[in-house]
């Protein structure tokens, strides 16, 4: 049975109880003084960190008092030799287990970004329809990712194919760390499987991109000169457009300097989706001066590689056999279809592990 004491080794990781209760102190005093507000957007950023400090420290709390009704229990099995009270015990041990896994997860993610909601777009690789196809597949299981995990999402722009699939789709996955977690699946993904759409039955390789950006918010401050702009307007379709396609609502956005491409249609009104095309833009603009800053890697346009064969990140194979393998972790796992489901927290948990690691 472990023990439990602040700053303890769970999961492999530590944890220092007394200093996120002693920044909490610090932080309530802050937000005790009387010219707290006259900063409005310093304020936000405060009471974020003071939530968020709290929430894991609740979040400890709670794997205490589970490991105590389990100690409770342990005890109870022995005096009586009660079966029931040890398949208890072994039943907390193992629910409190679990819960300081995804707690101790979350402490990897301490770069200010991952607390932030993620603005994920899919764009299929060559191939037509196949690879169409498989960028839808995807959409699902990040979809139902975002189901497991109670997230809100939203899909903002949605270009479907000509026979099945998406040419491109933008969404919004809302929620605590969603942009933290969803970093982990930026890159290209492979599909190996018996084509439905060859009447031959042959099998066929599949390549789709993964982008991930933090929705940027109020607090940062990213300027756009509207000269740089080129806004046009067009009539919605597909997916989340269909009630909205009788006027020309859809925006698309370009800026010129970058040549980003950023396009709402989710809303009825023109307005509101040039209002979200522009926050999307902000976002794009703010992870790629991010990734300046921080010579993480080359700026947007000259990092994107070729959606094909050498540059995938991972490979899900559905024939001859099945099985899905992360390239930069070596994660492998068998249940493809569960994967394919919105089962993906292995594979980013692996890789937060691995990037902690090498940090």
């Amino acid at each position: 049975m472990p023990t439990w004491k602040s700053g303890s080794n769970f999961c492999g990781g530590v944890f220092d109880l007394e200093a996120k209760q002693k920044r909490v102190d610090e932080l309530n005093q802050l937000t005790s003084r009387p010219d707290f507000w006259n900063d409005a957007d310093k304020a936000q950023v405060i009471l974020k960190e003071q939530a968020s400090l709290k929430a894991i420290i609740d979040a400890w709390e709670k794997h205490r008092t589970g490991l105590e009704e389990a100690r409770f229990f342990l005890e109870v099995s022995k005096d009586e030799k009660s079966e029931e009270a040890l398949q208890e015990a072994a039943g907390k041990v193992a629910e409190v287990g679990q819960g300081m896994a995804q707690t101790e997860l979350a402490q990897l993610l301490g770069d200010p970004d991952d607390r932030r909601n993620a603005i994920v777009s899919l764009h299929p690789g060559a191939g037509g329809t196949e690879a169409q196809d498989w960028a839808e597949m995807l959409l699902r299981m990040y979809l139902r990712w975002a189901d497991r995990r109670g997230y809100r999402k939203e899909i903002l722009e949605y270009q479907p194919g000509e026979e099945a699939g998406v040419k491109s789709v933008t969404f919004t996955v809302e929620g605590e760390y969603a942009y933290g977690y969803l970093k982990a699946e930026a890159g290209i993904h492979r599909l190996v499987r018996i084509s439905p759409f060859d009447a031959n039955s042959r099998r066929h390789t599949s390549f789709a991109s993964v982008f991930v950006y933090p929705e940027v918010d109020d607090t940062i401050k990213v300027e756009i000169n509207e000269a740089d702009l080129r806004v046009d307007t067009y009539r919605s379709s597909g997916a989340g457009g269909q009630h909205v396609n009788k006027t020309d609502s859809a925006v698309r956005i370009t800026h010129m300097p970058t040549g980003i491409v950023v396009a709402c249609q989710n809303e009825r009104s023109q307005h509101k989706n040039r209002a979200m095309a522009m926050k999307i833009l902000r976002s794009r603009l703010y992870e790629l001066e991010i990734e300046k800053q921080k010579e993480k890697m080359e700026t947007y346009h000259k990092t994107k590689k070729d959606i094909a064969w050498g540059s995938q990140i991972r490979s899900y194979v559905l024939h001859p056999y099945r099985m899905v393998k992360d390239h930069r972790t070596g994660i492998e796992v068998g249940n493809a279809d569960g994967v394919l489901d919105g089962d993906i927290d292995q594979f980013i948990q692996g890789y937060l592990l691995q990037s902690s690691e090498s940090a």
